[in-house]
């Protein structure tokens, strides 16, 4: 994409403009955002949406800064049970997408600040994500369960000055309902279709001895969309989560509230399903492995130029020949531009394992009527068992009897640790914010990547290779795919004890330690005698420390041989930086409100596990301008916010592809994926968020997006066994960010005379254009459309304290289908730079796979309140 000359001024000048000349056609105030209606009695207009952006709570329409939120009810409504269900484009601005394939681990972005490959031990996301005020350091776990959750937040733009690192794009932050003293409850169950099943409970407790108690549990459960037919397997798209939560309120004294709480989720789920959606979409002419000269397979597979004569020397073609052609097509693996329901092929899948749990500590003291001060301190832990085998044959080329199918594997634990001071507060004509945060967390991960299945000789079956591989296992071609077995001690085990009696050839093995300290403060100035006017100047100073070590490649192994003297690749890196912000705001009147930011924020460096040297990069950095308008009118039944901004990121890490095909390099034939700072990116947007409600009765919504951006072009270079190889420059993209981004929404309520109950009708539509999945690749995937909808008879009186509600929802209610995850990789020739020649092979082509969005997926709920 291309920006076009002037267009920062122009939007900048454009947006004030379309804000300046609203405020007198409207006359009132800002709008909530259009995925949250107002938690407003159902006979008035709308009412105030509070919000903790600012480390204080606050009225959304008069906080400067672009949010969305989504209440309780708009995730009922929306049968939101985890994150991964906002990858419909609830909230525009917002992309949830998978990593590769898998549930287990999500890409979270805002404004086109979307990672491309963010987990591992030493790297970031660029969007900060908060449970109750604590920063989860990795995104791994992120899909578990959804607790008793009182709203969602979506913090758009650099937070850096509040929030701190990995926040250049925004935060996100869940905030959970807190115990109330009061004794009640609600249980829901609900059944639907692919075997779903799901149950929750909510307790509030009594207060005693000025203690508050409340206790959460839910379960939900999927069978598999698409069906493995070996049996024993999974199959795709499969989920089961348990998990439960409780929480603690201690008010011994007026002022002081203490909020303790636990919780703990476990997430078993299996990735979606990679299609093979095209075979040779370029053309190329197509060998065959049958020798014409003896009708028969050679000893030692080689490609023919089809056509030649029976009996006659065949011409031999392949990947790097002069004659080119590609591999055929294995019979038993169809192409399906269509979603499968069963794969042709069965593989050994089993459910991802995800653990996560935690620790939190909230204090509040009011010390005096200008001065709260507060703790907060959490300790959080992951643990990642990884089994994810969803390519199957569709992302393989057929040679006969060779080793396909990759069982993508990975093991990792990280615990985190996390203390934050502030003090908030008010005197006359300021606001203030002031506070300091240290952050530490450590992170291991070791993966393997085998081949489960192996090709008969004519393609049109395969067979299950042995999980376990008795011996030394000293190549990814025999390694097994069982975590651990007694019968196996392979010649590690020396050297790192974790991995003794491991069958598998381990791919890599790391660790990495972060600590992070940072000071911050915000003060907001009101003049006196003009209290239209807001000035807010904020700072964060941060010091960020992080170490490594890539202590396992390729089972240690150079040449072919276990390499007793390996030395791991280690980095180390530091940095300290400050991140200022500035904040006009203005009253233009009771309803009308206007402001100007400026902000910026980083994403932390790193290294890149999968670079098999441990190659360190530094932070990216992002420089933001915002316009916005937040206002109401209509005697507050309507609400429009508009927000325009533009920004510039600095050292974007992009991440490249590497083969190794130097011969004397001791990753020779390996596939690198190096991660540099690339150079410059720019992104500019407006966002518009529209709440309307004409009667009592009902709510209509709707919110737009607009992103447009332009990323470099770069080249990358890495030295290998003393060599440095280089490639030409190469396009990047930006992933998942849509350039267009929609979504709206009817809500009705009509109260009827059944025991005082109400029907509830709600549907959602989202929109967003075609987008990029891979940073390198210039194939886009599908547009989408998801409609969801939701009726319910709510609040049926049962006696005068206990209520019913009987609904049935629909997600993907017209069953649309699209790919959401697309890849030409396999359809064109790759080009292997080893610092001498270029040459292109051909060989590993194959055709367009994908991942297709969920189908439509329904069922009906009973809920219960007490």
């Amino acid at each position: 994409m291309t920006v076009r000359s002037g267009f920062r001024l122009q939007l900048l000048m454009g947006g004030a403009a379309l804000a300046i000349s609203a405020a007198p056609a409207f006359a009132q105030t800002a709008p909530a955002a259009a995925t949250a209606p107002a938690a407003a009695p159902e006979d008035q207009g709308l009412g105030d949406i509070v919000v903790t952006a600012t480390k204080r709570e606050t009225n959304l329409q008069k906080t400067p800064i672009s949010i969305s939120v989504l209440n309780t009810q708009g995730l009922t409504d929306r049968h939101v049970l985890s994150l991964f269900n906002l990858a419909d484009g609830t909230i525009p601005s917002l992309r949830v997408a998978t990593f590769e394939a898998r549930q287990s681990a999500l890409t979270i972005g805002i404004r086109g600040i979307v990672p491309y490959d963010q987990n591992q031990t030493a790297r970031d996301g660029g969007v900060g994500v908060y449970i109750d005020g604590v920063a989860l350091g990795k995104t791994q776990g992120l899909n578990a369960a959804l607790f008793d959750i009182e709203r969602i937040e979506v913090l758009k733009g650099p937070q850096g000055t509040l929030f701190g690192r990995n926040t250049e794009g925004g935060a996100l932050s869940l905030v959970s309902k807190a115990p109330t003293g009061v004794f009640g409850g609600r249980i829901t169950a609900g059944v639907g279709n692919f075997g779903s099943r799901n149950t929750d409970v909510h307790l509030d407790l009594p207060a005693f001895h000025d203690i508050s108690l409340k206790f959460d549990g839910v379960y939900q459960h999927q069978d598999p969309t698409v069906t493995d037919p070996l049996s024993g397997s999974t199959g795709w798209n499969y989920y089961d989560r348990t998990g439960g939560r409780a929480a603690a309120r201690w008010q011994p004294v007026n002022g002081f509230t203490a909020d303790f709480a636990y919780d703990y989720a476990k997430d078993e789920n299996t990735p979606n399903f990679s299609q093979l959606l095209s075979y040779n979409p370029n053309n190329y002419a197509v060998g065959t492995y049958i020798n014409p000269q003896t009708g028969a397979l050679d000893a030692t597979p080689v490609l023919y130029l089809q056509g030649t004569p029976a009996g006659t020397a065949g011409t031999r073609c392949g990947g790097t020949s002069a004659t080119i052609c590609i591999a055929p097509k294995a019979p038993i693996q169809g192409v399906h531009p269509e979603r499968q329901t069963v794969s042709e092929v069965g593989v050994p899948q089993q459910p991802s394992v995800d653990i996560t749990h935690g620790f939190s500590s909230n204090l509040k003291y009011k010390v005096a009527p200008w001065l709260e001060l507060r703790s907060i301190t959490a300790w959080r832990g992951v643990s990642t068992d990884q089994w994810d085998n969803s390519g199957g044959t569709a992302r393989s080329t057929f040679v006969p009897n060779a080793n396909v199918s990759r069982y993508s594997l990975s093991f990792l634990r990280q615990n985190q640790f996390s203390q934050e001071f502030q003090a908030v507060g008010s005197i006359p004509q300021f606001d203030y914010v002031v506070g300091a945060y240290y952050f530490t967390e450590h992170a291991s991960e070791y993966a393997a990547t085998p081949l489960t299945n192996q090709f008969n000789a004519t393609g049109t079956a395969t067979t299950i290779r042995s999980p376990i591989f008795a011996g030394n296992v000293n190549s990814g071609a025999n390694s097994g795919y069982q975590q651990y077995d007694p019968s196996c001690i392979n010649a590690l085990s020396a050297t790192v004890p974790q991995f003794r009696n491991s069958c598998q050839f381990i791919t890599r093995a790391s660790a990495a330690a972060d600590h992070n300290y940072s000071l911050f403060g915000n003060l907001t100035y009101t003049p006196e005698g003009f209290d239209a006017l807001h000035i807010t100047a904020g700072g964060r100073w941060t010091k960020d420390k992080r170490r490594g070590q890539l202590y396992v490649v390729n089972n240690n192994i150079v040449g072919g041989v276990f390499n007793a003297s390996f030395v791991p690749f280690t980095f180390r890196n530091s940095v300290s930086r400050f991140d200022p912000m500035i904040n006009i705001a203005f009253d233009v009147t009771r309803d009308v409100h206007l402001y100007a930011k400026y902000a910026t924020g980083f994403r932390a460096g790193g290294a890149n596990d999968r670079s098999q040297t441990f190659n360190a990069f530094g932070p990216e950095a992002v420089k933001a301008y915002e316009v916005g308008a937040k206002l109401d009118f209509w005697d507050h039944k309507a609400r429009l916010n508009l927000a325009g901004y533009i920004m510039d990121r600095s050292n974007t890490q992009f991440d490249f592809d590497f083969f190794d095909t130097n011969s004397a390099s001791p990753t020779s034939g390996a596939h690198i994926e190096q991660t540099q700072n690339a150079g410059n990116s720019k992104i500019r947007g407006i966002e518009a968020d529209l709440t309307v409600k004409p009667i009592p009765e009902l709510t209509l919504t709707a919110s737009y997006a607009y992103t447009y951006w332009k990323a470099p072009s770069a080249s990358y270079s890495i030295t290998s066994n003393g060599t440095t190889v280089a490639s030409p420059a190469q396009q990047l993209y930006i992933v998942y960010t849509p350039t267009n981004a929609a979504s709206g929404a009817i809500d009705y309520v009509l109260p009827v005379s059944i025991a005082d109950a109400k029907v509830r009708l709600h549907l959602d539509g989202n929109y967003a254009s075609s987008q990029y999945s891979f940073q390198l690749e210039p194939t886009k995937t599908d547009a989408s459309f998801v409609v969801n909808g939701r009726l319910a008879l709510a609040d049926i009186a049962v006696n005068d304290h206990n209520k019913v509600t009987v609904s049935v929802w629909a997600r993907n209610l017209l069953d649309t289908t699209y790919v959401y995850r697309r890849s030409a990789a396999n359809s064109s020739p790759v080009t292997n730079f080893n610092g001498t020649t270029n040459p292109t092979t051909y060989a590993g082509v194959l055709g367009d796979y994908g991942n297709f969005n969920p189908p439509r997926t329904w069922g009906l709920e009973l809920a219960a309140k007490f």
